[in-house]
């Protein structure tokens, strides 16, 4: 019996992460929605936690392509709602990097972006459709630097596989950054914001009754792990079917942390 067919009465609330676990980028994966209703037929509450720089709004629209029931979550934390969160309170316009759909994401909740090239801080939601890859923009980084740009980073992560094709993410761009000496302010999983408001939509359990989801190392596991949650580890996402590194804790200052199960998918 597969370790997600019966989970323990004590996990309340499933956190599961999106893109990695429920889908590819294009697709559902097999038996995903299946199991989330089934949690939820249950009586736990699943809130999809996404490093996704967008509203909960647009995720939920792109999931409902997708095909997924609208039954199957309760609700959804992006990284995106804590960074537009932030970037609204410094009440001046910001640069942007990113395409020109999470653009207009960022305007419709009222982020003013400018053209100029005056900007202190800059919201950064991915790489731009005709640059791909981070080594791109080495000069254009090297120049925010040199002023002191801070970059707000609205999704950690460094990759993504969409369709079965790698996609670099926010993250890889906002660690060349730091590299160059570039300051950056982080947003979604692994810190501790996103899995705040996560719990805040789900009624402020405790620790001991969540339960998170992800294929993530250094996001979904690693933030879950910080927070006190337990964990399940899915291999069948970004890291294709690896095993678990025996040396993750001790590697994060975690001494001999484990998740409590590692499974290849959803189904």
């Amino acid at each position: 019996m597969n370790f997600l067919d019966s989970l323990d009465e004590r996990y309340r609330l499933i956190l599961c992460d999106i893109w990695g676990c429920v889908h590819d980028g294009v697709h559902l994966y097999p038996g995903a929605a299946e199991r989330l209703q089934q949690w939820r037929g249950e009586g736990r509450t699943v809130v999809l936690i996404t490093n996704a720089p967008r509203t909960a709004e647009a995720v939920e629209q792109q999931l409902g392509r997708m095909g997924l029931p609208r039954d199957a979550w309760d609700g959804i934390a992006t990284s995106g709602e804590a960074g537009i969160s932030a970037l609204k309170e410094l009440g001046k316009p910001v640069g942007f990097l990113g395409t020109a759909a999470d653009r207009t994401i960022l305007e419709a909740r009222q982020v003013e972006i400018t053209e100029a090239e005056d900007f202190t801080d800059l919201a950064c939601t991915g790489l731009e459709e005709q640059r791909p890859n981070a080594d791109q923009y080495a000069q254009q980084l090297a120049d925010w630097g040199a002023r002191g740009v801070l970059m707000h980073c609205l999704n950690p992560d460094r990759l993504v596989i969409r369709g079965g094709v790698p996609e670099a993410c926010a993250g890889a761009i906002a660690d060349v950054y730091e590299a160059l000496g570039g300051r950056v302010a982080w947003y979604g999983k692994p810190h501790k914001a996103i899995y705040e408001h996560a719990l805040h939509l789900a009624g402020d359990p405790a620790p001991a009754a969540v339960l998170a989801i992800g294929d993530g190392l250094h996001t979904d596991v690693l933030g879950a792990a910080r927070m006190g949650f337990d964990c399940v580890f899915v291999t069948g996402g970004i890291h294709a079917g690896e095993p678990f590194p025996p040396d993750f804790g001790r590697q994060n200052g975690l001494k001999d942390w484990q998740p409590v199960a590692v499974v290849d998918s959803l189904g």
